[in-house]
This record gives structure tokens, C-alpha cells and sequence, in this order.
């Protein structure tokens, strides 16, 4: 797969031909969405013309920019970064850091997890550590953990995953999604690094069509004890961000998918407390 990341360096005319090629829009179209002139639009892509901050900004919103992203095309015009990138530790995030550990507490007995851009494990709830301990080679779980890394790893959890096959193809259409929107050259090379990984004899590679789906793909895990637990996700994000952190953030939080497996993790929480 060619690698979509603009090349940070690169003039900012570069930097814009790469997204709004990559948006799949043509000159009069990003023209006609930015309230500008074809002409003016092709003389700022081939650098006969310089971009005002604002212009930047305008283009960036219009052709849907990551934050990340809309800062190297302000360095490319010549302009100071717009958005800052902090830890998830710095004080300044705090409200934010409160929010999200309020989320994954108020979740439990249901395991939740926050992931940053990368799908690396931040932030957990008390339960998930339960799940992650069935790993085989512990040495998926030193820091920082990938949790796509960590689930389809053939020395991870990829063998208590019941319908593994359906859970691959889930996540690769999700890595997809992301790469079409992000052109991050991290998750291209993750999921090259996660197709290569072998499927264990007999695991359920079945897809199932969209009508027998029910509400979310499931995930099905079975436990060392033996039970299966089975599961639905849901993922959630930061609404209006303006930290490139936060908006790189996403909260995993799974739901019981049958009376089994409620009873199951609240019987493991009580026995935890």
C-alpha cells in the first residue's frame, strides 16, 4: 500500500494537492467549497501564490484535515502550529483526563479502555486487566501495550478469541477507515505488521452479512476458566477538540451481549473487590 503521510517538509502547494487528492476532490471542487477561484486555488497548489493563515485554515476544514495534519500545513505556509499536543498527564488536560477516567470507572463491571492514535492502551478500567491477562507472551503487555497488536497476535489473545476471523475483518475495516481518513503512515505500516499475523487452526473465519449482524459485530472471548464471554462495542470520541490529543483519543467501552455474560463479569468483579 503506498504511504499516504504527506512528507512534513514538503512545500505547503504539496501538502494541499496530497489531501484534496486523497479526499478524491478535484480543483473546482475544493474551488467551489472554499468560496475561492479555481485559478487562485491551482496558483496556491503550484506556490505562485501564498496562502493567508486564514486560507489555510479554511482549506484544512473543508477538505476534513486531522488536527496533526493542519498544523504542518500552517509550518508549510510559513505560520506557527495552531493546535497543541500535550500528554494526557499534563495539567492542562485535566477536565478531560476526569471525563475519560469518569467513562471507564462508571462503566464497570464492563470492561472500557482508551486507545490514542496508534491504538495504544492509555487509560483502562478495573476489569479489562482480567482480559488482558490471558495473553500468552507476556511481553505484549509491557508498555506501551497495542491493543490491536495484543488481540490478533498469534501469541496474544488471538486463541480466546472464538470468532476470530470475523474480528479480524472488523478491525482491518476499521484500520482502513482510519488510514483513508488520517493517511497515517503509523497505522499503515500496524496493519501491514497485523495482516501478516497467521489465523490459528480453526479459528471462525465465517463474515456474516449485514442483516444477521444484529446491532454491532460481537466479540466472543473465551476465558482460561472456559466460559465465553460475549460482547459488544461501542466507541466514543471527543466532540469539538481542539488538543491534537484529544482528538486522537478514543474510549472502547463493551457491553454484555447475553444474561451469561453479565453474570459472568459481575461475578468476577465481586470476586476481584
Amino acid at each position: 500500500m503506498q504511504n499516504l503521510d504527506p512528507a512534513r517538509r514538503k512545500p505547503f502547494g504539496e501538502h494541499l494537492r496530497f489531501w484534496r487528492q486523497h479526499r478524491r476532490m478535484s480543483q473546482l471542487d475544493l474551488a467551489g467549497e472554499a468560496d475561492i477561484s479555481t485559478r487562485h486555488l491551482s496558483f496556491v497548489e503550484t506556490g505562485r501564490s501564498v496562502p493567508s493563515r486564514e486560507m489555510v485554515l479554511r482549506l484544512a476544514e473543508r477538505l476534513d484535515v486531522p488536527l496533526r495534519e493542519r498544523n504542518a500545513l500552517l509550518v508549510a505556509a510559513g505560520y506557527a502550529p495552531m493546535y497543541r499536543e500535550r500528554p494526557l498527564s499534563d495539567p492542562a488536560l485535566a477536565p478531560a483526563r476526569e471525563a475519560v477516567q469518569l467513562i471507564l470507572s462508571g462503566h464497570e463491571p464492563w470492561p472500557a479502555l482508551a486507545v490514542d492514535r496508534h491504538w495504544n492502551l492509555v487509560a483502562h478500567n478495573a476489569m479489562v486487566p482480567h482480559l488482558l491477562a490471558a495473553a500468552e507472551d507476556p511481553a505484549l503487555l509491557q508498555g506501551p501495550v497495542n491493543v490491536l497488536r495484543l488481540s490478533l497476535h498469534p501469541r496474544g489473545l488471538a486463541k480466546r478469541i472464538v470468532n476470530l476471523g470475523q474480528w479480524r475483518h472488523h478491525l482491518f475495516e476499521r484500520l482502513r477507515q482510519q488510514v483513508a481518513a488520517t493517511g497515517d503512515a503509523g497505522l499503515i505500516a500496524l496493519q501491514k505488521e497485523l495482516e501478516s499475523y497467521p489465523v490459528p487452526p480453526g479459528a471462525d473465519d465465517t463474515r456474516l452479512a449485514g442483516e444477521l449482524l444484529g446491532v454491532a459485530m460481537p466479540l466472543r472471548f473465551r476465558t482460561p476458566q472456559g466460559p465465553i464471554l460475549s460482547f459488544i462495542s461501542t466507541t466514543t470520541v471527543f466532540g469539538s477538540p481542539v488538543d491534537v490529543t484529544l482528538q486522537e483519543l478514543a474510549l472502547e467501552t463493551f457491553f454484555p451481549a447475553d444474561p451469561e455474560t453479565g453474570a459472568a463479569l459481575r461475578a468476577l468483579a465481586a470476586s476481584a473487590a
